[in-house]
């Protein structure tokens, strides 16, 4: 599940008590080990995803960043001139040790019995934040670089897609299994502003990363990607991660059955009664078919999220036997009230 640890889990926040900011938990080895090790001890579920942060190589190219309570990420010098740019910098490792070692500590951890998952942001999305100067709702800053300064934009851009491919490989080094890129924000640009300022830097980094690791599955995932998927099967990675919007059964049709899948249980389902995540759960199985499928949620957990129905969740995934005699859209029907 994503975000499968965190701060609906009890033990979690416990710790977080104990260590109050989110930094040093998702940046301390032992932190990030015991939390990542947290669901799977408590559920087992198939991967094991590194408790990390999509923004956290940031200061190992030259963006500096702070977490606060309320705005979240704050970016105090934003990128958004020529001069901003020589602020950048090749990707320094050493200052992401951390993030190694935690991969080499849950390896060992959980042996062969699960997969460890690492993960990154997207270009387009690491750079929403790098040059809004935090997270936002309209993303106008950085939509009117593509007219206003789009040689700056495209410079950053690359930077990015460089230093990604490097640590996506830097992480497979370490122990990842698998990863996936979060283009969280991609969503939020027309589909032809996606294919000229988001898609190109995907390309380029899974081009590299297959080329240096070509047996690592990368799994893309866009919030909001129904408009997108085509394209996103067109950037040459294995998966293709369906969020809650999109029809699972329609989502296979349109993507076709030489490409996995992953998704895509709304996490509002998790808030239902058991019987109900069990049947869309079932559903969702059936309509993406009988190979290829991640069964995942379509967004990460939602904090408050009872623990016993992740358990739930879990449980169901492992009890199922695909059934192609089944129309998918059937499943659970009965149980619905008009």
């Amino acid at each position: 599940m994503m975000r499968q640890a965190g701060r609906y889990m009890a033990v979690y926040r416990k710790l977080a008590e104990k260590y109050p900011s989110f930094r040093e938990r998702s940046e301390t080895t032992d932190l990030i080990v015991e939390i990542s090790l947290q669901p799977w001890e408590a559920f087992r579920p198939d991967g094991v995803i590194i408790f990390s942060d999509i923004l956290t190589p940031l200061p190992a190219f030259g963006v500096p960043f702070d977490i606060e309570e309320v705005r979240g990420p704050v970016i105090q010098s934003p990128i958004r001139s020529e001069e901003d740019l020589k602020t950048l910098h090749p990707i320094d490792f050493e200052k992401l040790q951390f993030v190694g070692e935690s991969l080499r500590i849950l390896r060992k951890e959980v042996g062969k019995q699960a997969a460890v998952l690492g993960f990154v942001g997207a270009p387009w999305t690491i750079a929403t934040y790098i040059v809004e100067g935090g997270t936002t709702r309209t993303y106008t800053t950085i939509k009117s670089m593509c007219h206003t300064e789009p040689h700056v934009l495209r410079a950053l851009l690359s930077h990015l897609a460089k230093a990604i491919a490097e640590y996506i490989i830097f992480q497979v080094d370490a122990g990842a299994h698998c990863i996936q890129i979060f283009d969280s924000w991609g969503g939020q640009l027309p589909p032809d502003m996606w294919e000229r300022w988001s898609k190109p830097y995907i390309d380029e980094i899974v081009s590299v990363v297959k080329k240096k690791c070509p047996q690592t599955p990368i799994v893309l995932y866009i919030n909001g990607n129904g408009g997108l998927l085509e394209r996103m099967k067109g950037t040459g990675v294995d998966v293709i991660g369906l969020d809650w919007t999109v029809d699972m059964a329609d989502g296979r049709k349109r993507l076709g059955s030489d490409i996995s899948i992953q998704g895509n249980v709304d996490p509002a389902y998790l808030f239902s009664p058991l019987t109900a995540l069990e049947d869309e759960i079932k559903r969702v199985v059936q309509c993406a078919g009988p190979k290829g499928h991640i069964l995942n949620l379509g967004h990460g957990v939602l904090v408050g999220t009872p623990e016993e129905a992740v358990a739930h969740f879990f449980d169901v995934a492992r009890s199922l036997k695909y059934d192609a005699q089944i129309d998918c859209n059937l499943v659970g029907a009965s149980n619905l009230v008009a």
